[in-house]
């Protein structure tokens, strides 16, 4: 006869030992052989990073858990990290780590209201616990590390480099530029048209008519376009021309007004200068756009300029010049808007062409070496593409980090 009671005793002795096994999907959990925090390299001072490699028991269901602490003797209930344990992986070439930077002190912050207070820089303490279900199971190594400052992020050290050799390129030519002045700059048809079509406009006896676009001042775009208008206004003031500048912007109109005054008097010319003729033809896009296009059909100018950033206005607008017969100039950096200019202009300077308009019709050596260097520059980086892409095809990966961010 078997015994009932040492039966009973004996299914529930078992049962109790196999039930980790049961909760976690029919295996033992398994914890990591080994768990490390360490100063994040090359921080603030606030990051501390976690290593461990990979358990056994990884799946689909498990998770990895890290507690943190500030006293070793208290206990481990704030919980610094939470993640599946098939992710955040650091390959290594023998085994598989876990990798990841926290910041402790920011958690500990939020888990209660009495760390609240700012503290001074002290060590912290982690432990490792694998669960999965209501099993888990920790390891039995305690981690601690203590945040520390550096003073220099090694891994944006290729981001230096690029910086310093590009500032030095920048000098360069600008140095070169002031020893000769005649430094080549590609073509750029569109600019080359500006004394053209102000000797059309001057033989006529028809003004000039220039808009901005509508950005503020802020826009990159607008500052290039007052650039230009201060290197118009001044061919147009010894051509004895009347300039007219339309605006839609009261900030943009009182730049105008003052680079238009100043180009006047670099040219000698101060009483020709008639403040009326910068003005605010509207605050708004398509009043603006109905006041402009009213200029060109009654007064008909002989030549149209549209430099800046322009929206859905830029084809009412260039269409109506084109349809009053002008010359018709134009430059934006606005990619939605290039065919319509492209259509309906005679030139059209296409986006960075606006930015580097004031360097070429001035000739002034800042300006000069400034974008001499910047497409020396991009010439660089475009062989690099080049380089890279072959060398990463053929397994060569080094030359990425190179141009990392770090």
């Amino acid at each position: 006869m078997y015994n009932l009671p040492n039966i009973l005793i004996s299914t529930v002795f078992v049962f109790f030992c196999a039930f980790p096994v049961f909760a976690a999907g029919g295996k033992t959990l398994i914890p990591p052989t080994d768990f490390e925090a360490y100063d994040t390299p090359s921080d603030n001072g606030k990051g501390v990073s976690l290593r461990w490699p990979a358990s056994p028991s990884e799946s689909i269901d498990t998770e990895y858990v890290v507690f943190v602490s500030r006293n070793i003797d208290a206990p481990f209930v704030t919980e610094a990290l939470r993640i599946n344990s098939q992710t955040m992986y650091e390959d290594n070439s023998d085994f598989k780590y876990h990798y990841a930077e926290i910041d402790p002190e920011n958690i500990l912050r939020k888990s209660s209201a009495q760390n609240n207070q700012i503290r001074k820089k002290e060590k912290y303490y982690f432990k490792l616990a694998i669960t999965s279900g209501s099993s888990i199971v920790e390891t039995g190594k305690l981690a601690s590390a203590l945040p520390k400052s550096d003073w220099f992020d090694w891994k944006k050290l290729n981001n230096f480099v690029l910086m310093i050799s590009f500032v030095a390129l920048v000098l360069f030519f600008i140095n070169h530029a002031r020893k000769s002045p005649n430094l080549f700059i590609r073509k750029i048809s569109g600019l080359d048209a500006i004394d053209e079509a102000l000797g059309r406009a001057t033989e006529m006896g028809k003004p000039a008519l220039f808009v901005h676009g509508l950005n503020g001042m802020g826009s990159i775009s607008t500052i290039a376009a007052v650039n230009i208008l201060g290197k118009i206004a001044f061919r147009i003031a010894e051509y004895d021309t009347t300039l007219k500048v339309a605006n839609i912007d009261p900030i943009v109109m009182s730049v105008s007004q003052e680079v238009v005054k100043e180009s006047y008097m670099e040219a000698g010319r101060p009483d020709a200068y008639v403040e009326d003729n910068i003005f605010l033809a509207a605050s708004e896009q398509f009043p603006y756009v109905a006041a402009v296009s009213g200029i060109m059909v009654r007064e008909k100018p002989a030549t149209n300029f549209f430099m800046g950033y322009f929206y859905a206005e830029s084809l009412i607008l260039a269409e109506t010049g084109a349809n009053t017969g002008a010359i018709q100039i134009a430059a934006t950096d606005s990619y939605t808007q290039l065919p319509f200019f492209i259509t309906t202009c005679d030139y059209t300077l296409i986006g960075e062409e606006l930015y580097a308009a004031s360097a070429y019709l001035s000739r002034e050596p800042l300006l000069l070496g400034s974008l001499r260097a910047q497409d020396i520059g991009k010439g660089i980086l475009i062989v690099a593409l080049v380089v890279g892409t072959i060398l990463t095809t053929l397994g060569v990966g080094f030359v990425s980090y190179l141009f990392m961010a770090g």
